[in-house]
């Protein structure tokens, strides 16, 4: 029925699992609080998050610079022709 995982068999004791009572990531609300998080820092380095679509932030400067920062999932793209602030 239960099975110690690879790796983590404890010796003369086959049939001792550990079951956990939740989720190992937490509350369903952790995603919303790790963006909100993630959001604020991301405004202190200067971008402004897209009326749009939240899951965008922008920067644009002077001497038409600008970068991009877009979030899906689990990945970041960040893009543009300022190099100086890309690399910030």
């Amino acid at each position: 029925m239960w099975e110690q995982p690879p790796g983590f068999v404890a010796q003369g004791e086959p049939r001792l699992v550990y079951k956990l009572c939740r989720s190992l990531y937490g509350l369903k609300q952790s995603q919303r609080a790790w963006f909100g998080i993630f959001s604020h820092i991301v405004q202190t380095f200067g971008l402004k998050r897209s009326e749009a679509d939240h899951s965008i932030f922008y920067c644009h400067s002077s001497f038409c610079k600008c970068v991009y920062l877009i979030m899906y999932v689990d990945y970041m793209v960040i893009t543009g022709n300022d190099v100086a602030r890309i690399s910030q």
